[in-house]
């Protein structure tokens, strides 16, 4: 049993999914810790994300699990999403999962099992490490897609990881609040580049094979965003070689440490 969790729910324009993916969520950890709480943040949604969100915060928040909705300053980006939530959480645990809830909410006691009581710091779930594990699959075109990207990944960064974008990680906090600070990419290339930090603070990473299940609908585009993040990881590299990962970032406006993205 978890003792103390937040997770995290980076969410743009997620109306359609909130209203199924929240009570999930609630009814877990209602069940599974001793105290925890949701944290969604808004990324700027056009729609009524964040409306819907915070009727289910005044409607279900408890003295067991605790509800809060948190804005962003417009459209960040999926990266700029989860440092927001992490750096908020208050939490002994912190899991951030996708709105759409491909791994279930349940794959957490996976992550946990592995990290505790005190082996690693960070737990990440896998869908290359156990593939029978997968129920509905992404299109062959983007499995392969995949799978080039991690080569490279590993090729430029030196991790060792099967797969580092899967939606679903959970981090100790005190090893949350220093990773995120130093956090600078703020989209889809973020995944790469605090689990980079994590190896480069010294943090003990496990991967964990999860169920998953593909879900339609992904804000992913196999052009933009994939060209995007390849290029991310040259700047890892190069934000390394800058020393930019030395400190933590400097606080923007709202609070959210910022930085730009190379």
């Amino acid at each position: 049993m978890i003792d103390s969790l937040s997770v995290i729910i980076p969410a743009y324009n997620e109306e359609s999914r909130l209203p199924t993916t929240l009570p999930r969520v609630l009814e877990y950890l209602d069940a599974s810790t001793a105290r925890s709480e949701i944290l969604v943040v808004n990324d700027g949604s056009r729609d009524r994300t964040a409306e819907l969100a915070r009727e289910f915060a005044r409607a279900a928040s408890g003295p067991r699990v605790s509800i809060r909705v948190l804005e962003n300053p417009g459209n960040r980006g999926k990266g700029y999403s989860v440092r927001h939530g992490m750096l908020e959480a208050q939490q002994e645990w912190a899991l951030f999962t996708d709105a759409d809830l491909s791994s279930p909410i349940e794959e957490c006691e996976r992550l946990f099992a592995a990290a505790a009581p005190d082996r690693y710091d960070v737990a990440i779930g896998s869908r290359a490490l156990d593939r029978s594990l997968i129920g509905v699959h992404q299109s062959a075109f983007r499995e392969n897609a995949g799978r080039i990207f991690n080569l490279l990944m590993r090729a430029v960064t030196g991790l060792d990881l099967a797969d580092t974008q899967c939606g679903f990680k959970l981090f100790r906090r005190p090893a949350a609040r220093n990773i995120f600070r130093r956090q600078r990419l703020e989209r889809f290339g973020f995944d790469v580049e605090v689990l980079y930090l994590a190896r480069r603070l010294g943090y003990r990473i496990t991967e964990v094979p999860v169920r998953w299940n593909h879900a339609p609908g992904t804000k992913v585009s196999l052009l933009g965003d994939s060209l995007e993040m390849f290029l991310d990881l040259w700047r890892v590299r190069l934000n390394d070689w800058k020393g930019l990962y030395d400190r933590p970032a400097e606080p923007g406006p709202d609070g959210v440490p910022a930085g730009p993205d190379s």
